[in-house]
């Protein structure tokens, strides 16, 4: 296989975590597949690892620079690099001393974490995203609004390849009749989630939150008549976004929001802050609605046709986000997409 059919990519976001990165990565590569184009993914678990502060369920790799052995010194090897942690760093290093050409990616707000998860200042954020990037052919983002607003904050050559949902997979189901209505939250259960927005809601209505992470025994103390369900996956997921009558998305820190177009193929309405992410996503008064008032939004979102909803994810294709990717990264693509 020649060099432009296959590529490298580095991650520190893999499998068993569970989250937006890994579960896009893992559809970009299925999809990649089915265009002829080969990987490989070096990840943590071929490393030593340590937990990360907080989030137990990530693992840092201890001696990122034994990437080295995972690596070929062939000029034309594409490599991607999808994360700014040790993993990202060394691969970085490595592509600059060796003057490897690499792409980047920026999946989420890191500065915007960092500051509410330690209280780093934004601006240190940010100065760090501009110099990981600066090196880099291209960086990929994930929408037009988030791309903006890295340009304001002095990132170049971004190039937005968004994300997808498989419909086949995530489909509206034969829904039970409830008295209440189900509202429902998709996602990592910690603080930069914003999740006691959703928690909190005044509403007479049944709350269903699916995940898991470092506030979910506080929250499931303080929040006793909250069903917690912890992860979900396959067809139980599916279950839950059919089942429920509107997901309640509470990021505004997110890029893009991969569990939006989930919910929406289920035929679930979307009631979200319009923020980045949803304002690629979500056609307001059509798959959800946009408010700043986020019990506005759940009311109006309660109101939508779920077929037209289920109509909206269809525009959402992984072989285009896939076609997107191979020509940033300058791999050739089969004519068939099998």
């Amino acid at each position: 296989m020649s060099a432009k059919n296959k590529i490298l990519i580095i991650t520190d976001a893999w499998h068993p975590q569970v989250n937006g990165v890994v579960i896009l990565l893992s559809a970009l590569i299925e999809s990649l597949g089915k265009l002829g184009i080969s990987t490989q993914v070096i990840h943590p678990g071929l490393f030593a690892t340590i937990p990360l502060p907080k989030y137990p369920e990530i693992a840092l790799t201890i001696a990122p620079w034994r990437l080295r052995n995972h690596l070929d010194e062939d000029s034309e090897q594409r490599i991607h690099i999808a994360t700014e942690g040790p993993l990202g760093l060394a691969a970085r290093s490595y592509c600059s001393r060796k003057n490897i050409p690499f792409t980047t990616a920026i999946h989420t707000k890191f500065p915007e974490y960092v500051k509410i998860l330690f209280g780093a200042p934004v601006a240190w954020g940010y100065r760090y995203l501009r110099w990981f990037h600066r090196p880099a052919e291209a960086t990929i983002v994930q929408s037009e609004h988030q791309a903006n607003e890295l340009i304001e904050r002095g990132l170049s050559d971004l190039r937005v390849v968004g994300g997808g949902v498989d419909t086949e997979k995530f489909y509206p189901q034969t829904r039970k009749t409830e008295d209440k209505p189900i509202l429902l939250y998709v996602g990592r259960v910690s603080k930069e989630k914003n999740i006691e927005a959703f928690l909190d809601l005044a509403m007479d209505s049944k709350k269903v939150v699916v995940g898991d992470g470092p506030d979910r025994e506080r929250l499931q103390r303080s929040y006793v008549n909250v069903d917690f369900k912890g992860y979900r996956t396959g067809e139980d997921l599916v279950r839950e976004y059919a089942q429920a009558d509107c997901l309640v998305f509470t990021s505004k820190t997110d890029t893009f929001g991969l569990v939006l177009i989930e919910a929406m193929a289920c035929g679930t309405p979307v009631a979200s802050y319009p923020t980045t992410g949803p304002l690629d996503v979500v056609r307001d008064g059509l798959s959800g609605v946009l408010n700043t008032d986020l019990s506005q939004a759940v009311s109006q979102a309660l109101l939508l046709d779920r077929t037209k909803v289920r109509s909206e994810a269809l525009n959402f294709s992984w072989e285009n986000v896939a076609r997107r990717f191979a020509e940033v990264n300058n791999l050739q693509v089969t004519d068939n997409y099998r």
